[in-house]
């Protein structure tokens, strides 16, 4: 499969498209055949090295992907094949397939294309962390934007 990788902390325009092995669903895991990846300002700090993670080189940058799951490990109900996912990754998602614990899946809703999906999580999350922690907003309020 390929892989978009950092080989070494630089500019992002340093990452290199590779071939590489795919992954295997281990006990408890899905793998995903990503159909898309969100690409977020947190990538460009995690490829510079500048980001509170700081994964071991080679590395795939990608937080979030969008697409099916394509095989279970053991433990994981076999009817999971083929199901619409959208996922967020500590790193790893700027591949071909991804490997994640079962749990971590959020099922797609049927109409949902594979792009919006694969950059709603982080984005859901920041704004929702805003205006609902930071911004103290309630229920019954109205914001206006």
């Amino acid at each position: 499969m390929r892989a978009v990788l950092c080989e070494a902390f630089g500019a992002p325009e340093s990452l290199v498209v590779s071939d590489v092995p795919s992954p295997l669903a281990g006990a408890g895991q899905v793998k995903i055949r990503v159909r898309a990846a969100g690409v977020n300002f947190p990538d460009a700090l995690l490829v510079q090295g500048l980001y509170q993670l700081k994964p071991p080189l080679p590395f795939s940058p990608g937080l979030e992907v969008a697409g099916e799951i394509c095989e279970v490990g053991a433990g994981v109900d076999p009817a999971r094949l083929g199901a619409r996912m959208m996922a967020i990754l500590p790193y790893g998602g700027f591949a071909e397939e991804v490997v994640l614990p079962a749990s971590a899946p959020i099922l797609l809703p049927g109409t949902m294309p594979f792009a919006v999906a694969a950059g709603f999580g982080l984005a859901y999350g920041t704004a929702h962390v805003a205006l609902v922690q930071r911004g103290r907003l309630q229920a019954d309020e109205t914001l206006l934007v």
